[in-house]
């Protein structure tokens, strides 16, 4: 049914920008088969000339919304004609220095996800052929072995990216670090955020009536949409952003001593305030204490040992034995 909307709209707007003079209700019908379909005796829908013009306004309405600019013109014989003007409907002149293409063209190369990827490379060939500058290889030159990268494994990313742009609720089986087994979560998504190589949504969790980020790697099986709209205000960008960083422990309150073995944990190092180099193969480390560390230290396994302070130890130690438990 959507691909079949999609196509009918693009038909309509195609007999819209095509034409020099307006096209009546009746041309149109005449000259798009999903109208000519809706409007066939025996053909499964309603029928007759109601049922088109129905149809026909809510395309007129979703083309506008999507940016169309429809003009709706009357003859000198009080019939009603429809035109799309294409200099309407043309994007203003592109101005583009070089520096500013470069920056376009090395954003494109973050994304490896296929389906982004795919967008990413049409827009340039949309925006050079509009005029847009080629970017010089002076990065690919110097930099080529630090290309930047956004990796996207998880099955579940392109269906939240889409409920998040498109407002949509979703419900997915989630599993906390401490949990043996998932369970149900109702969320209304509001943005996806990348920290330290990993995905996290935050959103609104209807069950528990607050905001809950949750780490994408943990979501388990098939995200499913909702039809509704959405209970909780969306907060804007730099809120739902602070709220990703503060539950991933990027925000950070105090500090925390732990023993690294010599040779491990690299981004743990990277964070440190400072390190201590043992003589007994391990090192000790002061990092920044914020919420989530505990379940960031659990991924380095036995190469980690929390020394204070007791309560992100007693937390360590908590979800190390709930991943012993199975």
């Amino acid at each position: 049914m959507a691909i079949a909307k999609a196509e009918r709209l693009m038909n309509l707007a195609l007999c819209l920008l095509g034409t020099r003079r307006p096209l009546s209700k009746r041309e149109l019908r005449d000259s798009i088969e999903a109208y000519v379909e809706a409007v066939r005796p025996g053909s499964g829908g309603a029928g007759g000339d109601d049922a088109f013009n129905r149809m026909f306004e809510r395309d007129k309405d979703d083309l506008r919304e999507l940016g169309l600019v429809i003009e709706t013109v009357e003859n000198i014989e009080g019939e009603i004609g429809y035109l799309a003007r294409r200099d309407s409907n043309r994007l203003p002149p592109i101005t583009l220095d070089a520096e500013e293409a470069a920056a376009l063209g090395l954003a494109a190369k973050v994304w490896q996800q296929a389906r982004l990827a795919g967008a990413a490379s049409g827009a340039l060939q949309k925006l050079r052929a509009a005029g847009m500058p080629e970017a010089e290889d002076s990065y690919d030159a110097q930099h080529s072995a630090l290309e930047p990268r956004i990796p996207v494994h998880e099955t579940s990313f392109e269906p939240l990216m889409l409920a998040c742009r498109d407002r949509r609720p979703v419900v997915f089986d989630y599993r906390k670090a401490t949990a043996a087994r998932p369970e149900t979560r109702q969320v209304e998504p509001w943005t996806l955020e990348c920290w330290r190589g990993h995905w996290y949504l935050a959103g609104w969790d209807r069950d528990r009536g607050a905001e809950r980020v949750f780490r994408l790697s943990r979501i388990t099986g098939r995200v499913r949409s909702r039809a509704g709209a959405f209970t909780a205000p969306v907060p804007d960008v730099v809120t739902v952003r602070e709220t990703v960083e503060r539950w991933a422990g990027e925000i950070a309150t105090r500090s925390a001593r732990i023993r690294l073995r010599t040779g491990c944990g690299y981004p743990l190092r990277a964070r440190a305030q400072s390190v201590r180099e043992g003589t007994d193969g391990w090192d000790e480390l002061e990092i920044p204490y914020g919420h989530g560390l505990d379940a960031w230290l659990v991924e380095f396994g036995p190469d980690v040992v929390v020394l204070e302070p007791a309560d992100l130890r007693a937390d360590v130690v908590d979800r190390l034995r709930a991943v012993a438990k199975g």
